[in-house]
């Protein structure tokens, strides 16, 4: 992350309802960005890693941007594609 990005951010999270949505989304971000440095780590497009999943790249790009809501069984195949697992847990909050 940038500088300037987690200063606006940081700024931002001062706003208690701004800080509550964010919070709110916090996991799906986790899961955009898990995503995100699993393709990019094997230096993998997208175009690349819909060839070896199966998944459209379209649907590939739409999760990466937030926009849609993969199941599990699609998490599966997408960390099968850059030949990783997923780890769930529960934590405390």
């Amino acid at each position: 992350m940038s500088k300037n990005f987690r200063e606006t951010l940081n700024k931002q999270l001062e706003n208690p309802e701004f800080k509550a949505e964010y919070e709110a989304l916090e996991a799906e971000y986790q899961i955009i960005n898990s995503l995100i440095n699993a393709r990019k780590s094997k230096k993998m497009s997208q175009e690349q890693l819909a060839k070896i999943t199966g998944i459209d790249q379209a649907k590939i790009s739409r999760i990466e941007k937030g926009i849609a809501n993969p199941s599990l069984k699609t998490l599966k195949r997408i960390a099968s594609g850059v030949d990783m697992k997923i780890k769930i847990e529960f934590i405390e909050k």
